[in-house]
């Protein structure tokens, strides 16, 4: 069973809903179904890309970075 709700929307973020349409008539409630659907993961991370994160996450912490260029200068890329 449907129901109504009124909510209370920026108008900058009713243009965003507004753009996100896939036609003119599409209903706002399919947008925010189709989002809310694009948000939600349901299929849990392994423990071996999680692991991956977090040795990422200690590089970043420790520095260990390397810009784009000198990665594009090492593999001799263009």
């Amino acid at each position: 069973m449907k129901s109504t709700t009124t909510i209370c929307l920026d108008p900058k973020v009713k243009d965003k809903l507004t753009s996100l349409k896939h036609h003119s008539r599409e209903s706002y409630s399919s947008v925010i179904e189709r989002l809310a659907n694009l948000a939600i993961d349901e299929k849990p991370l392994c423990d071996e890309t999680i692991q991956g994160i977090e040795e990422a996450l200690e590089d970043i912490k420790h520095g260990r970075l390397h810009s784009e260029e000198e990665i594009m200068k090492e593999f001799d890329l263009k």
